[in-house]
């Protein structure tokens, strides 16, 4: 009974997987460094590349909830753990908006081939690259092998106005608009033209990354993409946010106390447009107290979070519905892999059964609240984060198992110093004067981490 009872228990830890009824095939080399190459499922190249996600994940005994596991993504210290420094560039887009790159390893610290995978990551809803989420996965995929890593480059695109960013222009950034992280993934091709890139994106920047890559179907320029707790869709996510009072008071008010904070560090350069909706919007909501996710997303995001058109909207809500990403799974061309938890407190939804495509791999584990995954550590006492051995085991696949066939994006030009896409004149960037050296584990004071 007690071998039958021990069964059952760890079957229950192990994370579940759902695969399209006809899992897409890829070619792939036959092992680490081989020349010959195979063509496989989907599906038995994880299995054998990916053994982390057929293991159990068993949150430590003390964090045992979704509430818990989140707690302690936001208020844990993680100052000494997964140190990353970065080299920051700022570029400039065509509307006058600027987004921040920040560049791991530095050039002081070592120099990489030109050819060296990049890993591109996007950030949550108020992040920036001195995430500890963020780092735990840079830390490892971009230390040398020789001392355990990966020795890939890392490639943070920070939001405008996240992460000391500045704003420049009268629009934010928001789930829905995609064009950053385009015009960013054109600038970094451009860098490294002989790089595979690969997409890891955390909750906001989950589903950012999520519908560019199915924006850009089979032209994307990402060999693969990795959402971890995508909040899918943001309508429903919202609405049970809101249902709940403990949710609606803790996580819904923290993160639009955050949003507030933020434009609110921006309120002189804001105060460069005074006829814009944005500077409008903002100067109408910073004095409000208690404002909930879903009233700062009416107020200010619904009007400025993108370029118009889709912006503005009518409301929050028709913002949620245009800018989920569950309802585009089915356009992604890439190899795909989504891990999210089932108790999630704020990223409620996960589309089982919402596609049918082959390309597209979700994993959901019984525990690990949001962005948290936190699990027993060696020593007594000592927390780990468990998502980083799957998520650096399809980073390594993807980065030289996979073997990528055919053209990466559209052919690039510049036009008046702002690098374009052939045939898409619409977006375009060019690096500006900033940036700096930038060190991972100093955060944002005033804004909450882990969100």
């Amino acid at each position: 009974m007690g071998c039958l009872f021990s069964f059952f228990s760890a079957a229950y830890y192990i994370p579940k997987l759902f695969y399209g009824p006809t899992p897409a095939t890829v070619a792939a080399r036959t092992s680490a460094g081989s020349k010959a190459i195979d063509r496989v499922s989907l599906r038995e190249f994880v299995e054998l590349r990916c053994p982390s996600l057929h293991k159990e994940y068993r949150p430590a005994w003390w964090l045992n909830s979704g509430h818990l596991q989140t707690a302690y993504c936001v208020l844990g210290d993680f100052s000494k753990i997964d140190r990353v420094e970065y080299d920051r560039k700022l570029i400039r887009t065509l509307d006058g908006g600027t987004i921040g790159l920040d560049f791991t390893p530095p050039a002081q610290e070592r120099t990489l081939p030109d050819d060296t995978p990049i890993v591109v990551v996007l950030h949550g809803l108020t992040g920036g690259s001195h995430e500890s989420y963020v780092r735990s996965i840079l830390a490892p995929a971009c230390t040398p092998v020789e001392q355990g890593g990966l020795g890939y480059r890392g490639i943070v695109v920070n939001f405008r106005g996240c992460a000391g960013v500045p704003v420049t222009s009268p629009q934010l950034y928001s789930a829905l608009h995609t064009d950053d992280i385009r015009v960013a993934v054109m600038f970094i091709a451009k860098m490294y033209p002989q790089a595979r890139l690969i997409g890891v994106g955390f909750s906001l920047g989950a589903n950012v990354l999520t519908r560019y890559i199915a924006q850009e179907g089979l032209t994307c320029r990402l060999v693969a993409g990795c959402a971890l707790g995508s909040p899918w869709d943001l309508l429903v996510s919202s609405d049970r946010m809101e249902s709940s009072f403990l949710h609606r008071r803790i996580y819904s008010r923290g993160m639009a106390q955050n949003l507030q904070n933020l434009v609110a560090r921006h309120k002189e350069e804001l105060a460069k447009f005074p006829d814009s909706a944005l500077y409008k919007s903002v100067q109408a909501s910073l004095p409000r107290k208690n404002m909930t996710l879903v009233e700062f997303d009416d107020a200010v995001t619904r009007v400025a979070g993108g370029s118009s058109p889709p912006f503005p909207f009518d409301s929050a809500r028709d913002y949620y519905i245009a800018g989920s990403s569950h309802n585009v799974l089915g356009d992604i061309r890439v190899p795909f892999l989504a891990v999210s938890s089932a108790d999630d407190p704020i990223a409620s939804t996960v589309p089982i059964g919402e596609t049918e495509n082959g390309w597209v791999i979700i994993a959901v584990t019984n525990g690990g609240g949001h962005l948290g995954w936190f699990e027993a550590g060696k020593r007594f006492g000592q927390l780990e984060r468990w998502i980083r051995k799957p998520v650096i085991e399809w980073i390594r696949a993807m980065g030289e198992d996979l073997v990528v066939e055919g053209e990466r994006g559209r052919p690039l030009h510049e036009v008046d110093g702002f690098l374009k896409e052939i045939d898409r004149d619409a977006i375009g960037c060019k690096e500006v004067e900033g940036g700096g050296h930038v060190v991972g584990v100093e955060g944002e004071g005033g804004l909450l981490a882990g969100l």
